[in-house]
């Protein structure tokens, strides 16, 4: 559900393949009274964090209710979770705007134009009530956006002409359907208990059974499947770099119905049959897909250096006075939505 939920918090800087960690130097010291963080000579506002956090408190209030902020998870609350996930979001928004101030990198007319209509239109949907909790102001909005807008161009700018030609054998997807016979158990903690070696013996044996009655005929895999899998997904699909390596150097070189030898990986036997080796517009989403992950490992090596070379210090007193909003007359949630919109009328 955990990551479920975080999903709501995507910006639209797809594929940056980011660290979104946040080193905290604690100092409770020589801060402005507003200051939440600085990263090198940039500094975060309370006022600009609650603009962050309000709406992404209710985006997931929208979805889920307000009884989502009872979930926790070894001892950590899904409020204290989202308060670091705004954090590491805003720091890392802070970090790249440096970066395109150190490259030079402007905004130009027209994206000046789309900055400063999305921070009217936000703005000007606020309620006086949603201004004054989260202390903002239009400037404040207005450099937010121009923050966020300069984070996504500088982005963009390190990336270009990163285009990798990519091979279908590359990005193709296969799909398979699986029986696992397992090798081992779990005890009341869930460590891993394997089986003695008699007992992997019959293991072996049966999975061997159940490919002959398979590739004999016998039986339908998928109904051996059905019956006898100890996996509790019978069918999978996935391209090279997604599963085991020993599993996907075997699934790969599977035809159509043809069923493989047994596998064995650590806690199994498996065994797989080829459903589709090929499907023309996965392979050609995968190429996309894999073309964005390289420039986002290109993009991730420059900005991991550049974060280095930055200060970073956390106000740890008024850290831990920031809290979320409950507050019925509090509804804002499509700060970063009214942004897409200007800018994909």
């Amino acid at each position: 559900m955990l990551a479920a939920l975080l999903a709501v918090l995507s910006l639209s800087l797809t594929g940056c393949g980011l660290k979104e960690d946040f080193s905290r130097v604690v100092f409770t010291t020589g801060f402005g009274r507003d200051e939440v963080f600085r990263i090198g000579r940039s500094s975060c506002t309370l006022p600009e964090f609650m603009v962050y956090l309000v709406n992404t408190q209710n985006q997931y209030e929208n979805v889920y209710g307000e009884q989502i902020w009872n979930v926790e998870a070894d001892g950590v609350t899904l409020e204290d979770n989202v308060k670091d996930t705004v954090l590491a979001k805003l720091a890392q928004i802070k970090t790249m705007y440096l970066m395109a101030k150190e490259r030079d990198v402007e905004l130009d007319e027209g994206e000046k134009q789309q900055v400063e209509a999305a921070a009217q239109a936000y703005y000007g949907s606020l309620s006086e009530q949603e201004r004054q909790v989260m202390g903002a102001d239009l400037d404040l909005i207005r450099q937010l956006y121009t923050e966020y807008a300069m984070a996504e161009k500088v982005y963009n700018r390190i990336i270009e002409g990163i285009n990798p030609e990519i091979s279908d054998d590359e990005a193709r997807t296969i799909t398979v359907e699986h029986i696992l016979i397992r090798t081992c158990t779990t005890d009341g903690t869930g460590k891993r208990i394997d089986y003695s070696e008699s007992m992997k013996r019959e293991c072996y044996e049966q999975i061997l059974q159940l490919r002959e009655q398979a590739v004999n005929g016998e039986e339908d895999f998928a109904e051996l499947a059905a019956k006898y899998s100890e996996d509790e997904n019978l069918r999978y699909s996935f391209r090279k770099g997604e599963t085991d390596p020993v599993l996907e150097e075997v699934a790969f070189k599977l035809g159509n119905g043809e069923i493989s030898d047994v596998v064995e990986l650590e806690g199994g036997y498996h065994l797989i049959r080829c459903v589709s080796t090929f499907d023309r517009e996965e392979t050609d989403a995968n190429k996309l897909k894999i073309v964005e992950e390289r420039r986002g490992q290109v993009f991730g090596g420059e900005y991991d250096a550049f974060v280095e070379t930055l200060v970073r210090s956390m106000n740890e007193e008024l850290w831990q006075e920031i809290a979320l909003v409950h507050d019925q007359e509090v509804n804002t949630d499509d700060f970063f939505a009214v942004y897409e919109q200007m800018r994909n009328p």
